[in-house]
């Protein structure tokens, strides 16, 4: 029964929010925080689901500095979760398919997101080199989801490169934040679906101890571990708000 107002409610207020979002970006287009902003918009949308999302340890973002970023990939329920964490001067990088969406596929770009064809290896490397050049040039962050596709359940599927080439050619720290677990966490149905924790994990540059694909390796190992860990501990939190 909750479902039959949740579903209308989040569409009605979905269209509402990109309809304001795309407004504000056609004014302001590709500016330096604007995916930061649509972030905590679209993290607004886990109240109507009765989701907390809770973000920790943010504090190792150095403004000063730009980043790497890694993140795990689970669902559609991350638009509303692990988006919360967006932080000014990062941008991510998404398939090329994105932009026909419409209005979020407009947001997306007008946002100075990165599009990849991944079906293309050839414009994919420029993608690549055109990333590195906005993370020198351009003082952006960037933000990567390792795995390429929603995992649904199946832990943290194994990473591509991209991400990881980019961090040793321009040099910059490798930014871990990973969510706590979604998967079938989440009902419709359900008025309180409990606190998705978000964690940030301390920058670790990559040197010439490893190659790329090692690298690649290294940080999917930490990622399935913390991923592991964190949730143990929104287990453990869901636990005591329910007693």
């Amino acid at each position: 029964m909750l479902a039959l107002i949740r579903i209308p409610l989040l569409l009605v207020y979905f269209i509402l929010m990109n309809t304001l979002l795309l407004l504000i970006f056609i004014t302001r287009p590709f500016h330096h925080n604007s995916v930061a902003l649509a972030g905590k918009w679209y993290a607004s949308m886990s109240k109507i689901m009765g989701v907390t999302v809770i973000v920790e340890n943010k504090d190792v973002i150095n403004p000063a500095e730009t980043y790497v970023c890694i993140a795990n990939h689970q669902n559609s329920y991350d638009l509303m979760t692990i988006c919360k964490a967006a932080f000014a001067g990062v941008i991510t990088v998404g398939k090329k398919s994105l932009k026909w969406i419409p209005f979020f596929g407009q947001i997306y770009y007008l946002s100075g997101n990165i599009m990849i064809d991944r079906k293309n290896s050839g414009k994919a490397r420029d993608t690549l080199k055109l990333t590195a050049k906005k993370i020198l040039e351009g003082n952006f962050s960037v933000w990567f989801f390792p795995e390429g596709t929603r995992s649904y359940g199946r832990g943290v599927l194994p990473f591509k490169t991209g991400a990881f080439r980019i961090a040793k050619e321009t040099k910059k720290p490798v930014l871990m934040l990973c969510a706590s677990n979604t998967h079938q966490q989440i009902k419709l149905n359900r008025w309180d679906n409990g606190t998705v924790i978000v964690r940030f994990y301390e920058p670790e540059n990559m040197d010439d101890s490893k190659d790329v694909k090692q690298w690649s390796e290294y940080f999917h190992d930490k990622m399935t571990h913390r991923f592991d860990t964190l949730n143990a501990d929104a287990d453990a939190l869901n636990q005591r708000n329910q007693t």
